[in-house]
């Protein structure tokens, strides 16, 4: 185990050191020619000629504004405040409450749901063409109501239409016209070098057995107007939304990506080895969804969608925030049989066997964390929550609050069950949508679960321990191998996969308790296995007999909402070689880093509060961050 100071380490994860200053005895008025010379050869400073990304920026792909038909009916925030939150001013939220980041992101995705793409505002404001449908009149009596039962309910419906056929209230004139004002806003307030509005929408197919997929654009507003959000009343099958993605990047010379989120919400549908109409998956979708889909949004405030307990009985990180009793709208209870093709690791040992049985890998993706907040503010810091929407902002009692109603009550889902999570890094060599989004396509990304830690992969067949202890450990990762999304092919004879893994914590929140390398491969018997590894850590302690490295420990003191850094590190560094490496055998490699125990949202809530919640609520959470894999494919 290695560690480094916490500047050193700091330093090097953005590729740069900061030289020594050189002293001369004496006085000297200035630099001299000589010195001028000298300190101006190329080689000198390692900063010039960089051609790497240096830079992680922040930010949420999935966010929802008052524009969206199911935010809409409780949220009254616009899409341009959700700008300006997101850039760092104060807004005051639907409920009334002043609201502002700890600090701004970086970039944002504004992506309201394509179906009845920006009729909600006209609806509450009584349109009289929204009103002249019979679903307009009706929904617009209820939400103007002031009854909050009625609106919850009214609510609920208008997200139970969207599993329709056909859309309960259609203009396509209302679309158009409110797609081309939010591209406008957003080419906007699009800041490159500060700020990236990144232009999207979310697809929402199938609202039971989630299948959504967020949509983003490369390009600004020109390009995006050439189109309107794809809807599931266009179609349910997502083989049609990448058809419609890549006719559109031949009609635009745009670049496009969909981002699928919350499989474990699906029953068993996101990561299924079957095309959509139940027939054996071909290699020609197989390679679509992998051109198109890239990444995995692997956790947000409806659950984690990493890893879970049947599926990885050995990882005890493997229960984080879950939310796996049903579909997404509780009309159908979880199987065990469905877990499989619901969660990213398993995805991607899905992957692998289904490369070797058609060629192509078509869950070869990076991760993302994003918040799916409805109410136009991504705040997900744990003392910071606002929830999934506008129903359930911060008050005394939104912990027993109902936010999706189920009609069975044993899949309702309350508001203490929320997850305050996450967030999107994107290592790229500046801020601006096409840097970002070029980032996302060679996956050089990571989830959070909210804290803004900094995390750097690499693999490659040299690392040596030395390595890990540079000051620059991002020069010698590009020169000697591949960062996170990256590819080994062919391993030199005798020789294991090396990485080195580095992790910074966020100052504003734990310090970290490990981190480790998620192994999975494809075995001889053509049955996929995974291992998790730790790598480095935190203290003194020792592995026990049985491989497991003991707890970190905990300082969390509930009642006050709090803890102490007094355990863990704040900077953790190693360089890894895979024990357990066949060269035969197709492998992924992903770094998991893990904080020390911290308060929950809902420990926060109980003493703002001054309430006591149920002995079922969690008060303490241990937040982490997942990176793209690494993918190791033998020669031949």
């Amino acid at each position: 185990m290695q560690k480094i100071s916490f500047l050193a380490l700091a330093a090097s994860m953005l590729g740069a050191i900061t030289p020594a200053s050189a002293q001369h005895a004496g006085n000297h008025e200035g630099a001299t020619p000589e010195d001028v010379s000298r300190i101006t050869q190329p080689q000198f400073s390692p900063y010039a000629g960089r051609n790497y990304p240096t830079n992680v920026y922040w930010g949420d792909t999935h966010l929802h504004t008052s524009i969206s038909v199911d935010a809409g009916t409780m949220n009254r925030i616009g899409q341009e405040d959700a700008y300006r939150f997101a850039r760092g001013e104060e807004i005051t939220t639907t409920g009334g409450l002043r609201v502002k980041l700890s600090r701004p992101l970086d970039f944002l995705v504004i992506s309201d749901h394509a179906e009845m793409y920006g009729l909600m505002p006209q609806l509450m404001s009584g349109d009289p063409e929204i009103l002249a449908t019979e679903a307009g009149k009706k929904w617009h009596r209820s939400l103007t109501s002031g009854n909050q039962d009625e609106i919850f309910g009214t609510a609920m419906e208008i997200v139970g239409s969207l599993s329709g056929d056909v859309a309960p209230i259609k203009s396509d004139k209302a679309v158009r016209s409110a797609w081309e004002k939010y591209t406008a806003l957003a080419d906007s307030y699009n800041e490159p070098g500060r700020f990236s509005a990144i232009i999207g929408f979310e697809w929402t197919a199938i609202g039971g057995d989630n299948i959504h997929r967020n949509v983003l654009f490369r390009g600004d507003a020109s390009t995006a107007n050439l189109t309107v959000p794809f809807s599931q009343f266009d179609s349910k099958n997502p083989e049609d939304l990448w058809n419609h993605l890549a006719r559109f990047e031949e009609r635009t010379g745009d670049e496009v990506l969909a981002i699928p989120h919350n499989g474990n919400l699906s029953n068993g549908r996101m990561f299924t080895v079957e095309n959509f109409d139940g027939t054996p998956l071909t290699k020609e979708l197989a390679a679509m969804r992998a051109r198109f889909e890239p990444l995995y949004e692997a956790t947000q405030i409806k659950g984690d969608g990493e890893a879970h307990p049947f599926l990885s009985p050995n990882d005890e990180f493997a229960g984080y925030e879950k939310w796996d009793k049903s579909n997404l709208n509780g009309t159908k209870a979880k199987t065990q049989e469905m877990l499989k093709y619901e969660y990213a690791r398993e995805a991607l040992k899905t992957g692998l066997k289904l490369e070797a049985e058609l060629g192509v890998n078509p869950y070869k993706f990076g991760m993302i964390g994003s918040t799916d907040a409805h109410t136009s503010v991504a705040a997900v810091e744990e003392d910071n929550f606002f929830g999934k929407h506008s129903g359930v902002e911060p008050e005394p009692h939104r912990w027993e609050h109902v936010v999706i109603q189920a009609p069975d009550p044993k899949f309702t889902i309350l508001g203490w069950q929320q997850a305050s999570g996450g967030y999107a890094g994107v290592w790229a060599a500046e801020n601006t949508r096409e840097a970002i989004f070029d980032a996302m396509k060679r996956k050089e990304t990571y989830a959070t679960t909210g804290p803004r830690m900094m995390v750097r992969v690499f693999g490659g067949w040299d690392f040596t321990a030395e390595d890990a202890q540079t000051r620059l450990p991002a020069a010698i990762g590009y020169a000697k191998g591949v960062p996170m999304g990256g590819d080994l092919r062919g391993a030199p004879n005798g020789k294991a996969p090396t990485f080195i893994v580095a992790a910074l914590k966020d100052p504003l929140s734990g310090n970290l308790d490990r981190i480790q390398i998620v192994k999975g491969w494809l075995g001889a018997n053509g049955e996929t296995e995974e291992k998790v590894y730790d790598v480095v850590w935190g203290g003194d302690r020792t592995p026990a007999a049985d491989g497991k490295l003991p707890p970190v420990g905990d300082t969390v003191d509930v009642a006050k909402a709090t803890w102490t850094n007094t355990i863990g590190s704040p900077e953790l560094i190693a360089n890894w070689i895979d024990p357990d490496f066949d060269a035969n055998q197709a492998a992924f490699y992903y770094a998991r880093v893990i904080e020390i125990p911290t308060p929950r949202w809902t420990a926060y809530e109980a003493l703002r509060f001054g309430i006591k919640m149920s002995e079922d609520v969690p008060m303490k959470t241990q937040e982490r961050a997942y990176t793209s894999p690494i993918w190791y494919t033998p020669e031949g």
